[in-house]
């Protein structure tokens, strides 16, 4: 379960590499925001075209990893975060359930449902 905390960790920090590092090159990736669904089949085009271009933006200050859980269903893991955003001079909370398989110690299959930015009051 170490590699959903290790995803959550390279996340916060932004960290393209750390990100590629536990997706396998070929990834069967899912998401879906609040306004969009998400597909992709590589790693690079996760981490480069979506996830740091799209979603988290070169000019988001993500402060805090807040929350944090593992735990598995069967055969698949998940994690689920929270993270404390900074987007120009407003605050928001980002919350995102991650369910994931692992083949030769990265992950292989990748679905994530996030709960968009939500204001932080």
């Amino acid at each position: 379960m170490e590699l959903g905390e290790d995803f959550a960790r390279a996340l916060a920090a932004k960290d393209a590499a750390g990100l590629k590092s536990v997706l396998s090159p070929e990834v069967d990736f899912k998401a879906m925001t609040p306004g969009r669904f998400w597909e992709a089949e590589r790693a690079d085009e996760v981490v480069d075209d979506i996830v740091l271009r799209h979603w988290f933006r070169p000019t988001d200050d993500i402060e805090a990893l807040e929350h944090l859980e593992m735990s598995s269903v069967g055969g698949r893991q998940r994690v689920a975060y929270r993270m404390r955003i900074r987007r120009d001079k407003d605050a928001f909370l980002v919350e995102q359930q991650v369910y994931f398989d692992v083949e030769a110690d990265r992950i292989s299959w990748l679905r994530i449902m996030c709960a968009g930015y939500q204001p932080q009051l």
